[in-house]
């Protein structure tokens, strides 16, 4: 039989008397009848003594004692805060969630995410461990994901605990004084100026302007006396958010900017120069409610990649490539879990997913950049003791990043359809090792599960 020893140190009377009255009470223990011999029975009890201002307590080991401390300390941290005590040591492991097919499909609420979160809360509401969602939804802001979410889950999310596809545009400061041309659907120009972009012409502006070009609908040709705008500024980039609404539309201009470096009024230029072009959101398919899962924005880059071969014999090539599974994106999203966690760095993070070339792919690479990170970190404080490497290893703080493949969503196991997982962005490599999870689990609850019983 084991013994487990937990201390409270140096607690404020009114903290002191709601750990000891709460625990007693979980364990069906009555104490004396007045406040003043509470700690006495207490120690009376089960054992105790006081040593260099810690009281420690040493209690045999049960489930349901487990279960009154776990309560005690989750109701330690609020009122901590309302009475201004020295905050609890901050939390060695953090959550990234994955929304579609994890928690929602389409509308709907998975009903094992409902239950995840009451585990996932303290008694005033407050998450147990660092939470930040990953999504690579890119057609509203953070601050109306966030509402949208809360609203689901009956949970108080913030802006800041989301990390959309496009959300490490905001790094890329050397593109936000080029003109750049947005693609996409929703209010994707006002996210681009949010994002830092100063000069930002969507496709509607440009159809607009250049009515010649869009003959594909019928309905919408131009008239035969339409001209050409004579003054529109020369586009120095392209930004593709998501997947447009009028595909065919989109291709079609997405291509004419591309092959006249900016300029779609002039006839092609064959040359091998090309625009830089900035793409969020690599997911060929997602889950919505449909029995089956649904086309993504990986699937109209997949269309406009083969339209740029077809004419040019060459690959389209990305100077950036933001959203789940790309590095870049993992890196923003353990800066927003420090965040949550008091600028604390965290050890283990969970990446919970339902799609293994997006999910499993990207929690995997970042792991291993982690580990190759803090392996060179090692080897220069062996070469050079007492200092330490400035730049990128900075970023990398979290020592491990485990992947957890839940099946609500866009996988199912079927050991049959094995090349189910070969469906990811043309210029990330298929790598067996990469697309193992390091948990396959029934849903997000039973993701939930295992973090707490490993980290709390």
């Amino acid at each position: 039989m084991g013994v487990t020893c937990y201390a409270v140190k140096s607690p404020s009377s009114i903290l002191r008397h709601y750990f000891l009255s709460t625990l007693i009470d979980c364990c069906a223990v009555a104490p004396p009848p007045g406040d003043d011999v509470t700690r006495q029975h207490f120690v009376k009890t089960f054992g105790g003594c006081t040593m260099g201002g810690i009281n420690v307590f040493v209690v045999m080991w049960c489930a349901r004692l487990q279960h009154a401390l776990r309560t005690v300390a989750r109701c330690t941290d609020a009122l901590q805060q309302q009475h201004h005590l020295p905050p609890s040591p901050r939390c060695e492991a953090g959550i990234l969630l994955d929304v579609d097919g994890v928690l929602v499909r389409g509308g709907s609420v998975l009903p094992a995410a409902r239950r995840a979160f009451r585990k996932l809360l303290d008694c005033s509401g407050d998450f147990l461990l660092p939470v930040v969602f990953v999504t690579n939804a890119s057609s509203c802001r953070p601050e109306r994901k966030a509402q949208q979410l809360s609203s689901l889950l009956d949970v108080q999310i913030s802006p800041d605990q989301v990390v959309l596809s496009y959300s490490p545009l905001q790094t890329l400061t050397n593109f936000h004084d080029k003109c750049v041309l947005v693609s996409g659907q929703g209010p994707i120009t006002d996210i681009a100026h949010s994002m830092g972009f100063k000069k930002v012409v969507s496709m509607e502006q440009l159809r607009e302007q250049y009515p010649l070009l869009d003959m594909v609908d019928h309905s919408r040709m131009p008239r035969a006396d339409s001209n050409v705008a004579h003054k529109f500024p020369q586009i120095e980039a392209v930004l593709l958010f998501g997947e447009p609404v009028r595909w065919e539309t989109n291709l079609q201009l997405l291509v004419d900017v591309l092959l006249t470096n900016g300029r779609p009024s002039a006839a092609y230029d064959w040359s091998p120069a090309q625009l830089p072009v900035l793409a969020c959101n690599m997911d060929l398919l997602w889950m919505a409610e449909a029995p089956s899962p649904r086309f993504g924005h990986g699937m109209f880059l997949l269309c406009l990649e083969s339209a740029y071969k077809k004419l040019t014999g060459r690959e389209l090539s990305y100077r950036a490539l933001l959203g789940k599974p790309s590095l870049l994106t993992y890196r923003f999203a353990e800066h927003a879990l420090m965040r949550r966690n008091c600028h604390h760095k965290v050890q283990t993070i969970y990446a919970v997913g339902d799609n293994p070339m997006t999910d499993v792919y990207g929690a995997n690479l970042y792991n291993r950049y982690l580990s190759e990170q803090h392996s060179a970190a090692a080897e220069t404080a062996a070469r050079e003791p007492g200092e330490e490497e400035p730049g990128e290893g900075e970023l990398a703080s979290a020592a491990r990043c485990r992947s957890v493949l839940v099946c609500t969503g866009v996988y199912k196991p079927a050991p049959a359809r094995e090349n189910i997982f070969l469906h990811g962005h043309r210029d990330m490599s298929a790598e067996a090792g990469l697309l193992e999870p390091t948990y396959v689990l029934e849903d997000v609850e039973a993701a939930v599960d295992l973090v707490l019983r490993r980290h709390l």
